[in-house]
Parts: structure tokens; sequence; C-alpha cells
């Protein structure tokens, strides 16, 4: 197989009182006062947004049409232990209309697809919850 490069993504990050994260194409934008817990926050909007995309994959791999209603909701925990920090995670999400061995079925090849879940793959503890 033939290595593609589908897509690069720039930001430029400002630390300190008035910090901030900007995308090269503006598309992202935003303020990071210190302290702030913006890292773990747009590690799970980067993170679900992708799932979310994988679960739409491994669904259209298997000819199921998934409802409007589907969703990933992310939440990074940020830990410290003796002073070294890390984080765990927690993937809820809700399919709708599909049934629940099915639905568990998509989220385990989505974690397969999506490359976030492929770079924390044994890196931190993570829980996917179907609702």
């Amino acid at each position: 197989m033939t290595e593609k490069l589908i897509f690069t993504g720039k930001t430029h990050n400002i630390g300190g009182r008035n910090g901030a994260a900007r995308s090269s194409d503006g598309q992202l934008d935003i303020r990071l006062p210190q302290p702030h817990p913006a890292a773990e926050q747009l590690f799970g909007a980067a993170w679900s947004a992708c799932y979310m995309g994988a679960i739409e994959v491994a669904a259209s791999q298997r000819n199921i049409k998934l409802q409007a209603g589907t969703t990933v909701d992310a939440e990074i925990d940020l830990n410290a232990d003796d002073g070294s920090y890390f984080l765990r995670a927690r993937l809820n999400v809700s399919v709708p209309g599909v049934d629940p061995e099915v639905a568990r079925e998509l989220l385990a090849a989505a974690h397969g697809i999506c490359p976030y879940s492929k770079a924390v793959h044994g890196n931190i503890d993570v829980a996917t919850n179907l609702l």
C-alpha cells in the first residue's frame, strides 16, 4: 500500500497570560489564558471528531446508515501522581437506531480506524461507553 498524505493541520500557540492558539487557515482561533484546561478540551474535541468519522467509516463498510443523532462526548481527565502527569479518557457514544450489539461492533472497529485512538492505544486508560 502506498502512503498518501491527506491533510496537515498547522497551529501556532502562544503561552502566558495572553495565550492563544490559531490554525493557519483561521478555522481555529482560541484564547488560552493560563491556567487553563484547554489542552484536554481541545484533545477531547479533536479525538471525538475523528472517532465520529471513524464510526461513520465503519458503518459504511457494513452498509449501515447512521441516523443524524449519532454523538460522541469525550471526557479527558488530567491526573497527577507523585509529580507525574497522565491522562484518562471516556468516550460516551450514542448510536440511535442501531442494534446495541452492532453498535458495539462499530465502536470497536472505529478504534482501529481513528488515528487518535491508535495513537493513545496502550498509552492511556480509555473507556468507550455506548449510551
